[in-house]
C-alpha cells in the first residue's frame, strides 16, 4: 500500500505544514478507504510515540487535509473511526481530542457493539480464545499463590450450585474475572470481560438446560488444579476444552429459542 507523504502529518503537529500541491496526486493514487486507514495509523503511531498525549487536540479538518495531502471525505472517516475506538473525543467547535485511554474507556464502544441479538457465536468465542487462553498463560505463569488458591476455591464451590442456574452464574463471574485480573495485564483483562459479558442472555438459557453446569464445574475445577500444579499448558488445555463447551451450549440455546 503506497503512503502517506513522509512526515506530513508531524510537521502538521510541530506546525511546519507543507504545500498542499500533493493532494492531488495521492488522492488520485489511493482509494478512500486505503487513505482513512493509513491517517488512522498515523494518529495511533503519534500517540503511541508519545507526541499526542491525553488531552492534546487535534488540529482543525482544514489544516490536516492541507498537511495529509487528502480530502476531507476519508479524513472524516478515519477521525469517526477513532472516535468510535474511543482513542478521540469530539469537542464543541469540532476539534477533535485525545482521551485518557484508559483500558475500560476503550473498550466500552467495544461492548456496545457487539451486545446485539444476531453476533456470530463462532466469532465470538473465537476472540474470547484468542484473549482468555493468553490471560489463562500469564496466570500460570504469573500469578500468586493466594491467587491460585482463590480460583480453586471458587472452582470448588461451584459444585453447590449444580441445581441452581442463578447462583452458578454469579459465582461464574467471578470465577472467570478473577483469572483474568490475575494474568497481570489489565487491558487483555478489560477485553476479557468485555467477551465475557457478550451474548450472556443466551448463556442464561443454557445454564438452565440439564447437565451444563455440572460440566461446566468439573472444567473450572480441571482448570484450576492446573494451575495450582503451574501446568501451563495443561490450564490452556483444560480452558479451551471449557470455552468450546461454552459454545457449544450456547448455541445450542440459541438453536431452542428460535
Amino acid at each position: 500500500m503506497p503512503e502517506l507523504a513522509p512526515d506530513a502529518f508531524d510537521d502538521l503537529i510541530s506546525g511546519r505544514a507543507p504545500a498542499p500541491s500533493t493532494a492531488a496526486s495521492l488522492t488520485a493514487s489511493l482509494d478512500r478507504r486505503s487513505i482513512s486507514e493509513q491517517v488512522v495509523d498515523r494518529i495511533l503511531s503519534l500517540i503511541k510515540s508519545g507526541n499526542l498525549k491525553t488531552g492534546d487536540r487535534l488540529p482543525t479538518e482544514a489544516q490536516m487535509t492541507i498537511a495529509l495531502g487528502i480530502s476531507r471525505p476519508p479524513l472524516r472517516e478515519a477521525l469517526k473511526a477513532l472516535t468510535v475506538m474511543g482513542v478521540l473525543e469530539s469537542r464543541q467547535g469540532g476539534r477533535y481530542t485525545v482521551t485518557d485511554l484508559s483500558p475500560s474507556r476503550l473498550v466500552a464502544p467495544f461492548n456496545v457493539m457487539l451486545s446485539v441479538s444476531d453476533y456470530d457465536v463462532n466469532e465470538i468465542f473465537e476472540a474470547r480464545a484468542a484473549v482468555d487462553l493468553d490471560l489463562i498463560r500469564l496466570f500460570s505463569l504469573n500469578a500468586s499463590p493466594e491467587a491460585r488458591q482463590r480460583i480453586l476455591q471458587l472452582a470448588i464451590d461451584g459444585r453447590a450450585f449444580h441445581d441452581d442456574p442463578v447462583a452458578f452464574r454469579l459465582l461464574d463471574i467471578e470465577f472467570h474475572q478473577a483469572l483474568y485480573v490475575g494474568g497481570g495485564n489489565r487491558l487483555l483483562s478489560t477485553v476479557a470481560l468485555g467477551l465475557y459479558d457478550v451474548g450472556l442472555d443466551a448463556r442464561r438459557v443454557a445454564s438452565t438446560m440439564p447437565g451444563v453446569i455440572v460440566k461446566s464445574v468439573a472444567q473450572h475445577v480441571e482448570v484450576a488444579e492446573a494451575l495450582m500444579a503451574t501446568d501451563t499448558g495443561g490450564a490452556v488445555e483444560a480452558y479451551r476444552h471449557h470455552l468450546e463447551h461454552v459454545r457449544d451450549t450456547t448455541i445450542l440455546s440459541l438453536s431452542k429459542s428460535r
